[in-house]
């Protein structure tokens, strides 16, 4: 999508390590209007999934999964990383290590919104090392609901995250990758 490959290029800040800046338009302060475009790009390219229900994870999955639910008209369920008290006592909860956090985190799900017989499109900010994506697979497994395709804003390819997907047999949409973040660059994949 050459609307978020041109806002990375113009305030996208690559930090050392594998980590890509992005929070001034996707995850602290979010850009609407570029979030409602990849939205719009997710539902034309999940248009024959079948999906009945978007999974994402907090806080940073939650503006392009709610812009594609907006578009597909779906309602979209996120993974908290705390339980809140109105959430039931059983819930659904898997770990997945956060590299911006340097941790484990864990993602909480109530089953009051994620059921059985669900079909789950799940949306996130970043595909990495696909570890996040894999955790928010295990809790729609866990409910006994199919993922039925994975999207993401950017995927770093040079962490492995897709390869660490394929063996699922998942459809697996990114609307931009980036191929290394060697010496400060930012080298987009063709």
């Amino acid at each position: 999508m050459q609307a978020l490959r041109d806002r990375i290029q113009q305030d996208g800040q690559n930090l050392g390590g594998g980590i890509l800046k992005v929070d001034g338009f996707i995850n602290h302060q979010v850009d609407a209007v570029l979030m409602d475009q990849a939205g719009a790009e997710f539902a034309r390219r999940f248009a024959d999934a079948g999906a009945t229900r978007i999974l994402t994870a907090e806080i940073s999955g939650i503006a392009p999964a709610l812009m594609a639910a907006k578009h597909m008209r779906l309602p979209v369920v996120f993974a908290r990383k705390t339980k809140p008290i109105t959430m039931p006592d059983q819930v659904f909860l898997t770990l997945a290590p956060s590299h911006t956090k340097g941790r484990n985190v864990e993602l909480i799900v109530s089953p009051e919104y994620l059921a059985s017989g669900e079909r789950v499109l799940i949306i996130d900010d970043f595909l990495a090392s696909g570890a996040t994506i894999l955790g928010l697979v295990r809790l729609a497994e866990i409910a006994g609901a199919k993922v039925v395709g994975v999207g993401a804003l950017i995927e770093k390819s040079f962490e492995g995250g897709r390869a660490a997907l394929e063996s699922l047999g998942i459809q697996t949409i990114s609307l931009v990758a980036i191929a290394s973040m060697d010496d400060g660059q930012i080298i987009f994949a063709d």
